[in-house]
């Protein structure tokens, strides 16, 4: 099984968010190919930078927060590359308005059923909203 983190997972571990622990547990115990893709780095460094501008985080921790994930992409995650189809593949999921699914949302969805990954997550509404796109999804 392929399991594809969203960005959610990896902020809440590498910013000691409150799920953080937790989710830490969750990923030392799956063995299976854990992947990201290249919007999983984009948003990683943009909710850095909103948890730096909300003062959450300070410099330092931020570029720790940077390394250690820089370190987990080549050592630990198989990374994915978004491409044209998974944008149109977005498209047509966020046309789907009764879900809710945002822009970004839709683009890990797109991404995740392409690979036929399942998309952990720890957004509620992203999780419910995938099994009627045919996207596995697993709220962590």
């Amino acid at each position: 099984m392929i399991l594809y983190l969203d960005t959610s997972l990896l902020v809440a571990v590498l910013t000691a968010e409150a799920d953080g622990g937790r989710v830490e547990e969750w990923l030392r115990s799956h063995s299976e190919a854990l992947v990201v893709s290249d919007w999983v780095v984009t948003e990683f460094s943009a909710a850095l930078s909103i948890k730096l501008r909300m003062k959450q985080i300070d410099v330092e921790r931020r570029f720790a927060a940077l390394a250690s994930f820089s370190r987990l992409c080549v050592d630990n995650f198989s990374l994915l590359p978004v491409e044209r189809r998974h944008f149109r593949g977005a498209a047509t999921f966020a046309e789907r308005y009764e879900r809710g699914i945002k822009g970004g949302d839709a683009l890990h969805l797109a991404v995740a059923f392409d690979h036929g990954a399942t998309l952990c997550t720890l957004d509620r509404r992203l999780s419910e909203a995938g099994p009627s796109l045919g996207v596995a999804t697993l709220l962590v």
